[in-house]
């Protein structure tokens, strides 16, 4: 999840730094985050369109953090807010191991209307400049 300005009205959420101005939302799956969200009068946007990268070898923590760079370089020309890990699925093919790493983008934001891509490229902007 980006930063963004809704982070102060969801007392008790837990993140950790993932990739530049990524962090990662700990301990909860996306419907408790999506109540969360909306208990505090925010919504919690669900992007259809997934996004897939695959490796080779096996699954490893330096692995699958690469493969999240990949996706978060894929869909940040969209301006979405948020990213959710739907499925990391290892594999095999005639005996190589692969591992597959799919996402859906999520956006957060006090409209129940989706922002314009115009408008949410000003937000993230906004959220910049205010952050540093």
């Amino acid at each position: 999840m980006k930063e963004w300005p809704g982070a102060a009205h969801l007392p008790g959420l837990d993140s950790e730094p993932c990739s530049g101005k990524w962090s990662m939302v700990k301990a909860l799956d996306s419907f408790a985050l999506d109540h969360k969200i909306h208990a505090a009068g925010w919504n919690f946007f669900f992007m259809a369109d997934e996004v897939k990268v695959m490796f080779f070898g096996v699954s490893g923590e330096k692995k699958i953090l690469n493969a999240l760079q990949r996706i978060l370089r894929k869909v940040q020309i969209m301006h979405f807010n948020g990213l959710e890990i739907t499925d990391i699925a290892p594999r095999h093919f005639l005996g190589v191991p692969y591992v597959t790493v799919s996402a859906h983008s999520r956006h957060l934001q006090q409209s129940c209307y989706l922002d314009g891509l115009e408008a949410r490229q000003t937000s993230e902007n906004n959220a910049e400049w205010a952050t540093g």
